[in-house]
């Protein structure tokens, strides 16, 4: 089936996505910081993470489903679950697969929390990052929209989010670190 509407689908939840997935991510390296704000409680971050992930994974089931569905693109169901073997942009579309799978896992992961150690989680949670990346470049490089002054924009902040959070996320650690070893 070719529609124009699938191809604006597919293109408007990849959009989507980017946001999603960057406030999902920006939202998890914040949920990780005790005392984050007085006024904010961790909870309401760790929540506010948790509902976005769950719109997120449901947006990106609808854009692999509007891309295999729609026949412009010519990707097989099975394309976008293996990440090698595309004939349409296979190096793109294999990224978008990675990042993909990449994200099951800390789905699943994520939903036997309880039934796995801590340390195990927070490793394979750690995927997360990588998924985000791969995804940000599958974006780029199958993306229509790529020269767009507000698809640049858009992407150039997210990455800024990201990256800033992260930072910030290693600089309190490891004054958390000196902190504790001065506490001794």
């Amino acid at each position: 089936m070719t529609d124009p509407i699938l191809w604006f689908l597919g293109r408007g939840t990849g959009v989507v996505l980017l946001a999603l997935l960057t406030a999902t991510t920006v939202l998890g390296v914040l949920s990780t910081r005790r005392g984050f704000h007085p006024l904010w409680p961790r909870f309401v971050t760790q929540e506010l993470h948790r509902a976005v992930s769950g719109v997120a994974v449901l947006v990106l089931a609808g854009h692999v489903a509007s891309a295999v569905v729609d026949e412009y693109g010519d990707i097989r169901w099975w394309q976008a679950l293996v990440p090698f073997g595309a004939t349409y942009e296979p190096l793109y579309l294999s990224l978008g697969t990675l990042a993909l799978d990449l994200l099951a896992v800390v789905v699943v992961t994520s939903l036997l929390r309880g039934r796995l150690s801590g340390r195990t989680w927070r490793v394979v949670h750690r995927a997360a990052y990588a998924s985000w990346a791969v995804s940000v470049v599958h974006g780029v490089g199958m993306g229509t929209d790529v020269a767009s002054p507000w698809f640049v924009w858009l992407t150039v902040t997210c990455v800024a989010l990201v990256a800033v959070a992260t930072l910030a996320r290693v600089v309190a650690a490891v004054l958390d670190r000196r902190q504790a070893m001065v506490a001794r």
